[in-house]
């Protein structure tokens, strides 16, 4: 039997598909927005049974960084780490943003 992984919202995550699901519903529709909610948290869920599928996030690997993977829903990108038997989400991102530069000020803002 797969081991089964419990999927954490941080604060962070939680807001990041708050604000990314107001300016879709704002620029095109409530019924977008929908979609993309349903598209996002579908994948999100698959983690509960395989995270390690996910790539190491490119850009800090460069700099050793290897406990970071991510979820790519494009053109969204959803960072997590791998916490004994958590999978946190550390955010919903869109893939034009620099990666590297939000995970940095989120560590250090803990």
């Amino acid at each position: 039997m797969p081991k089964k992984f419990r999927v954490l919202w941080t604060d962070a995550a939680t807001d990041d598909l708050d604000r990314i699901l107001e300016y879709i519903a704002a620029r095109d529709s409530v019924d977008a927005a929908v979609r993309v909610f349903e598209r996002l948290t579908g994948r999100i869920e698959g983690l509960s049974s395989t995270p390690t599928r996910c790539r190491v996030v490119p850009e800090i690997r460069e700099i050793g960084v290897t406990e970071f993977r991510e979820l790519l829903v494009g053109p969204y990108r959803i960072p997590f780490r791998i916490v004994a038997n958590k999978v946190v989400l550390v955010g919903v991102l869109d893939g034009r943003r620099d990666l590297e530069e939000v995970l940095i000020e989120r560590a250090l803002a803990r």
